[in-house]
């Protein structure tokens, strides 16, 4: 029996009714059965894709991206989930797009969307504005599609918003599960979710969110850490005091990172910009205030470099389990000695775990395929078992 099979055995063990034709906003919108899910399918895709079997599920369609920040993995990860499943890529770039002659979001959605089957995208920027774009657009979309415009309703994937980042700590969680064994092994394995140094300002605070909201669903130890002032969203630490009560795992905050590396069996320090000075930075861009957010930008500037020993050291992952802690990161990082004079980590704790870290990318576009898989297709469970005894990808 090949590992598709049996994945699909458990598939069918689920109650996931409700996924198919649903967007993927945040991860605490699904269920731990529909979690389980994507994981599985992501898992099946990539036994399917390592044993050369095709995995298309569409002989034409759309899948239109959206990216209004910059991107690397997740751009390239979206377009090959896409085309794994036979669908083609066309991105929007709104600069060669009528949007800038004033078209509104919700002619664009009906526009860009005649032939879609699904549309990710990443609006990570401000704060109160990427989630809420995102769900106008697909307001919009649902309008053309009921009022007949849309031949069918794409599906959203959230390719990063101002909240969560579900694609990569799916990603994350996938990686995490295969390091440790399982999912059953999870439990009471402690993760350090730390506030790291960046020579630059404005980064999301996706990602610190989307870890703490995803990895306190099993019963992990989740610890979060930052300095004075670099608070997130207090409603997604809510959200993670009440999956750990949940699991029976934990959540708390310390301020130090010695205290959260302490005994960890994860790390994963990254910078991000601190909740207030993001909402701060919106009202500044809305306003049109140049001037306020060069003026920002230096106080943020300055108040990172009073944490310049916010970093993963050597010293540093000595403090953790055995001296070595699975080290993770969403890529790229700011590397010191390489990247940057001072940065997130050193040079040689990156080098040392570059293999993993790039195995943890590696599962990005199989999330996503299973996001969308997930959502198009009714019957995951019978399409799986078609793909397993189907042809081979072919190959001149």
């Amino acid at each position: 029996m090949s590992k598709t099979i049996e994945l699909a055995q458990h598939l069918e063990k689920l109650h996931i009714n409700n996924m198919y034709k649903s967007d993927f906003y945040w991860t605490w919108d699904k269920t731990d059965e529909e979690l389980d899910a994507i994981f599985t399918v992501a898992d099946a895709l990539r036994d399917l894709r390592e044993r050369n079997k095709s995995t298309r599920i569409f002989d034409s369609g759309l899948g239109i991206s959206i990216f209004r920040d910059n991107s690397t993995r997740t751009r390239f990860s979206f377009a090959s989930a896409c085309n794994l499943l036979g669908l083609a890529v066309q991105d929007l770039d709104e600069k060669k797009s009528q949007i800038a002659h004033g078209e509104t979001v919700r002619e664009t959605a009906n526009m860009v969307s005649f032939m879609a089957d699904v549309i990710g995208i990443r609006d990570d920027m401000f704060i109160g504005e990427g989630h809420k774009y995102q769900k106008t657009f697909m307001d919009a979309v649902k309008e053309g599609y009921r009022d007949g415009i849309l031949e069918q309703q794409p599906t959203l994937v959230n390719l990063q918003c101002d909240v969560d980042h579900p694609t990569q700590c799916m990603a994350d969680m996938l990686h995490i599960i295969h390091q440790f064994g399982g999912v059953e092994n999870l439990k009471g394995k402690k993760i350090a979710m730390t506030w790291a140094y960046s020579p630059s300002y404005g980064k999301p605070l996706s990602v610190p969110q989307g870890v703490i909201g995803l990895m306190t669903r099993f019963g992990m130890d989740v610890v979060l850490a930052h300095p004075e002032g670099y608070d997130v969203m207090p409603e997604v630490e809510e959200i993670a005091r009440k999956n750990a009560a949940a699991t029976g795992g934990s959540y708390k905050k310390v301020a130090t990172m010695e205290e959260a590396f302490q005994d960890a069996d994860i790390v994963y320090p990254k910078s991000w910009a601190p909740f207030a000075a993001m909402e701060e930075r919106t009202r500044l861009y809305q306003a049109g205030d140049q001037a306020g957010i060069d003026a920002l930008e230096q106080k943020l500037l300055a108040q990172n470099a009073q944490h310049k020993d916010w970093t993963c050291s050597e010293e540093m992952m000595k403090r953790t389990r055995n001296g070595s802690a699975l080290y993770l990161h969403c890529l790229p990082a700011d590397i010191t000695g390489l990247s940057c004079p001072e940065g997130e980590v050193d040079n040689s704790v990156f080098d040392r775990y570059l293999v993993p870290l790039y195995k943890q990318a590696s599962y990005k576009p199989y999330i996503i395929a299973a996001m969308i898989m997930m959502s198009k297709v009714k019957d995951p469970v019978s399409a799986l078992m078609a793909m397993d005894s189907g042809d081979k990808r072919k190959s001149f």
